[in-house]
């Protein structure tokens, strides 16, 4: 079983480090994300020394709206769930119906999610070029949904390839595209690469959305995305490296609710009436009707017929088949023809 096997968007409402290293506020947010109609709700799990040296720089996107005096490492340790923390989150996922999932970013936080029972990977953008990360990943088997950020099509190809020979198959695989600028400018979106992936490397795809507001994740849906990853918070006010960038919870509410209609809207793909037109066919369509009365006898031709609403009579394309026949009676002004 792949983590995608139905017909709907899976759904992961992503609190990432939006909690402020608060297990309180982490809470509230696996209320929002259930309470929005998420399918998932994810953190991120680290440590801090073990993923980032201590002289390390922030992104540009962090030093706007961080202390630009504070190193990536000073801000990250402030953001690092514990194990303890882990459980909690767990426990309440399970209480408010809402599947937990964490990306591991070193190779014993994803031991650690493994522990705690988690049968799904989320490889964030930056380990796309990790080998020694990607095998201990690979080797579980497990399903696993990869973000593209930054990458080229070579680095996504030898990323799965890394994955497979570890051990897990393809098609468990569901590959992310993605952006790593938070907010992503329109213009540097590019929603059709994510066809591109799933043409090149025969994997499910989906599409990971730093984007401002909900319509570019609800058009990913409409493309053929079957996970839809986004950042949310509980006040785009709060302070911290992410909020800024993320829906805040009536928003994700509206992005879940379009994601759901979308998908009805998309259909089997079969052109036909549905269920709700068949109604309106009698009243659109058009019959062959009498253009001034006929009399019995008289030859039917473009003279004495014209088409008209309601379609409940002969069909306008049985035009050639009735010129030239008889008429079986008297017909009046626009009376519905009759063979």
């Amino acid at each position: 079983m792949t983590q995608v096997d139905n017909m709907n968007t899976l759904v992961i409402a992503e609190a990432g480090v939006n909690h402020n290293g608060d297990i309180s506020l982490a809470r509230q947010l696996v209320n929002v994300a259930s309470e929005a109609g998420a399918d998932w709700v994810k953190f991120q799990t680290f440590n801090a020394d073990r993923i980032v040296i201590k002289s390390a720089k922030k992104a540009a996107y962090q030093n706007k709206i961080t202390d630009e005096s504070e190193s990536q490492h000073a801000m990250i340790r402030k953001l690092e769930l514990t194990r303890d923390m882990h459980l909690d989150l767990i426990r309440h996922c399970k209480s408010h119906g809402i599947k937990f999932l964490s990306t591991g970013f070193d190779l014993e936080s994803i031991d650690l999610l493994v522990e705690l029972g988690l049968d799904s990977f989320k490889i964030p953008s930056g380990e796309i070029t990790n080998l020694p990360y990607l095998r201990h990943v690979g080797q579980f088997g497990k399903p696993v949904i990869l973000s593209t950020g930054m990458a080229v099509m070579d680095e996504i190809g030898t990323a799965l390839d890394i994955l497979e020979r570890a051990g897990t198959s393809r098609e468990y695989i569901t590959v992310l595209h993605c952006n790593t600028e938070y907010p992503t400018p329109m213009q540097d979106v590019n929603l059709r690469a994510m066809l591109s992936i799933r043409d090149t490397f025969g994997v499910q795809v989906g599409y990971s959305d730093h984007t401002l507001g909900i319509e570019v994740a609800i058009a990913a849906v409409a493309l053929g995305a079957r996970v839809i990853e986004k950042h949310f918070t509980l006040d785009r006010g709060l302070p911290g490296p992410d909020h800024q960038a993320s829906l805040e919870p009536e928003e994700l509410k509206e992005m879940v609710a379009g994601i759901r209609n979308i998908e009805k809207a998309m259909g089997d793909g079969i052109k036909r009436p549905s269920s709700s037109e068949l109604k309106n066919i009698p009243i659109v369509r058009k019959s062959l009707v009498a253009k001034h009365a006929i009399r019995e006898g008289e030859v039917f031709s473009g003279v004495n017929l014209t088409v008209k609403r309601p379609g409940t009579g002969l069909s306008p394309m049985r035009w050639d088949e009735v010129q030239g026949c008889k008429a079986p009676r008297n017909f009046e002004v626009d009376e519905l023809i009759e063979l």
